[in-house]
């Protein structure tokens, strides 16, 4: 009786940790690794001066960035993150991208939940020894949590997309800073930025690209400069063409 006892328990042991780590993949498996994403483009998340959280000790809001860019040969994503200014009490604090971008009225809870197209869910914490097992999106949960004031960290991961396509493209969805409650701090939405295109790295000087209209503004004020000359040159040699062949053709009557 007492070895089947311990049979019974060993196997119910065995059971719990095969139904524990089945649940810390994805529905659809590990994430996949970004192999393809564009060399040297970059992006950045700037937080907004007005908090989404107005309780507690926070003084204005949480100040800083992520700063993202392609890694070495495409392959996933090099990040840079810098905060300061925040909470006295609620950390350590916790970061993720999230699925939709943050509305016009800045309204975090808009964002929705953490960036997650292997459908891992986020119940069981995130094992940082098996990054791939984590949703896309869980930043701090791969690569650490906040737990300085001001605090930076760099880091690479394989899994981000910053190119359209994938579900795991971010760079069209947005930042949100918790408490460690998962309580919604701030957040921000990504832009892509103009860079240098002799690096892949995090650092250098860049300017937004993004906003639709810095992007057509060149276009539509440096076109008619020069189009129009080069056309009227071409119709004006057209019209003088025109205008000798009667000479000419008269020179040869006679």
């Amino acid at each position: 009786m007492r070895l089947s006892n311990v049979y019974l328990s060993l196997s119910a042991a065995g059971t719990c940790v095969l139904a524990q780590n089945s649940t810390t993949t994805g529905q659809l498996g590990d994430a996949v690794a970004v192999t393809n994403n564009p060399v040297g483009k970059r992006a950045i998340a700037v937080l907004p001066e007005d908090p989404f959280f107005t309780a507690g000790s926070l003084d204005g809001n949480v100040k800083g960035d992520v700063k993202a860019a392609t890694g070495a040969n495409g392959l996933g994503v090099d990040f840079e993150v810098t905060f300061s200014n925040l909470p006295k009490e609620g950390g350590p604090f916790i970061y993720h991208l999230h699925v939709d971008p943050v509305d016009a009225e800045g309204n975090c809870t808009n964002t929705l939940a953490h960036l997650d197209p292997f459908i891992r869910g986020e119940d069981v914490p995130c094992d940082s020894s098996r990054p791939a097992s984590c949703q896309v999106g869980d930043l701090s949960g791969k690569h650490g949590k906040i737990t300085s004031d001001p605090f930076t960290a760099k880091f690479h991961d394989d899994f981000p997309a910053m190119s359209e396509g994938p579900g795991s493209y971010f760079l069209n969805r947005s930042l949100v800073v918790h408490f460690a409650n998962k309580t919604r701090i701030t957040c921000a939405n990504f832009v892509v930025l103009n860079c240098p295109t002799n690096g892949t790295t995090t650092g250098g000087s860049c300017s937004p690209s993004a906003v639709p209209t810095s992007s057509s503004t060149p276009t539509s004020t440096s076109s008619p400069t020069s189009s129009p000359v080069i056309g009227g040159a071409v119709q004006l040699l057209a019209a003088s063409s025109l205008s000798l062949i009667p000479v000419i053709a008269m020179l040869f009557v006679s």
